[in-house]
């Protein structure tokens, strides 16, 4: 557990810079909550909650994060991981559920990254060739698996349909198919984030 004062909760939600009006309001209005006694879960970060000296402190979640990196093109089937990982006690993390209105989602991604237990790629044909966002959240969870122990699982990948993973990941990590039906391959997802092994994929088209 972790404790800080109002001002770094502020540049916690909201790194880079003066805050917003709405930064300001936002991190009022979850001082004031606090306030009541009662903790507060953030996704991506933790359980905030205030003591008799109006202390902050932050304590990790229970549930295991599972950060979702995905082109946005593929939104609704990767939404559909998210509210299954979600209705079995994981914390997954993506933009779209996540981000709070005037948070820096650059840096607050690369932060869900680095403190996530596990990072699920969403491989498709769109975002297995397509520059941007998702290949930038790819290098940096590469990165953080390069830095975790070799016998932790870290990268999970999955492929929404037939398409190409890149021989960095094809060549030393297994991946899990969600086609042609989601439901098998979401139970070994499932498997593998709760720490048991997975059958090997079959081969790459």
């Amino acid at each position: 557990m972790i404790s800080l004062d109002e001002e770094d909760l502020r540049e916690l939600l909201f790194p880079g810079g003066a805050p917003t009006i709405l930064e300001e309001k936002l991190a009022a209005l979850l001082g004031e909550t606090l306030g009541h006694g009662e903790p507060v879960h953030l996704e991506g970060i933790g359980i905030v909650s205030l003591d008799n000296q109006r202390k902050l402190h932050i304590a990790p979640s229970p549930r295991p994060r599972v950060f979702l990196a995905y082109a946005v093109e593929d939104l609704p089937r990767v939404r559909t991981i998210y509210r299954f990982l979600k209705a079995r006690s994981f914390e997954p993390w993506m933009d779209v559920e996540c981000l709070l209105p005037g948070q820096n989602w650059p840096r607050a991604i690369e932060r869900a990254i680095e403190s996530a237990d596990f990072v699920v790629p969403c491989f498709s044909k769109v975002s297995a060739s397509k520059r941007g966002y998702f290949q930038a959240e790819l290098r940096i969870a590469l990165e953080c698996a390069r830095l975790r122990p070799m016998d932790e699982s870290f990268l999970a990948p999955v492929r929404l349909e037939p398409c190409q993973l890149p021989w960095s990941i094809q060549r030393q990590t297994q991946y899990v198919d969600l086609f042609p039906e989601p439901a098998p391959g979401l139970r070994k997802l499932l498997k593998t984030l709760r720490g048991k092994q997975i059958p090997t994929a079959g081969p790459l088209p």
